[in-house]
């Protein structure tokens, strides 16, 4: 039988992972920023990361509490 929160668990983990290749992906873009890159390559690479970054952002609880509604 399934724990409950087992959805919740697996999501916690899966989200932390995609913050940490964000983090090693900001890294590596800096230590990179001296060398030129291909021009497709680096416009797809930043495209791909922003949509990830923007997802990682939704996941995140609002800053702001929501009323309850009755």
């Amino acid at each position: 039988m399934n724990h409950p929160d087992i959805h919740g668990y697996v999501h916690a983990a899966r989200t932390a992972e995609l913050r940490a290749q964000a983090r090693a992906h900001r890294l590596r873009r800096t230590a990179r920023a001296d060398r030129p890159a291909h021009p497709t390559t680096s416009v797809r690479n930043r495209l791909g990361w922003l949509l990830i970054e923007t997802g990682l952002r939704f996941l995140r609880p609002p800053t702001v509490p929501r009323p309850v509604e009755h």
